[in-house]
């Protein structure tokens, strides 16, 4: 039942508001259409602050960074493999091997270890 009143001002509220709109825009209609234009005015030049203040500063992360190249070169390696369905020919082509060419450099990097430190397992 509590929550029925609750509901029942939210909605006598929002009419007595849509009223009020109304009346305004047929009484007065020059400035409820400065007072609207001046709300969005300034409802605008608070979002641009807000946006260049707070969110255009931030610079992504090295690692996000190195993460958007692999994704890049990942997407070029592995797009240029799928090739449409070859189609029966007519005559069977003998069978050859081809050699790969402009095979590209891996994306992949070896890190050394110490290998010149290797422990000797027989002293434990």
């Amino acid at each position: 039942m509590g929550n029925n009143k609750g509901a029942l001002l939210v909605y006598a509220v929002i009419g007595l508001a849509l009223i009020g709109v109304v009346t305004q825009l047929f009484t007065n209609t020059a400035s409820f259409l400065t007072s609207i234009f001046t709300m969005l005015g300034f409802g605008i030049a608070i979002f641009a602050i807000m946006y260049f203040v707070f969110f255009k500063k931030r610079t992504p992360s090295n690692d996000a960074k190195k993460y958007k190249q692999a994704v890049k070169q990942s997407k070029a390696k592995y797009s240029s493999q799928q090739t449409k369905p070859k189609t029966p020919s007519k005559r069977p082509q003998p069978f050859s091997f081809k050699k790969k060419s402009n095979k590209r450099p891996s994306h992949l990097r070896v890190i050394d270890g110490n290998k010149s430190k290797r422990k000797n397992r027989a002293n434990f």
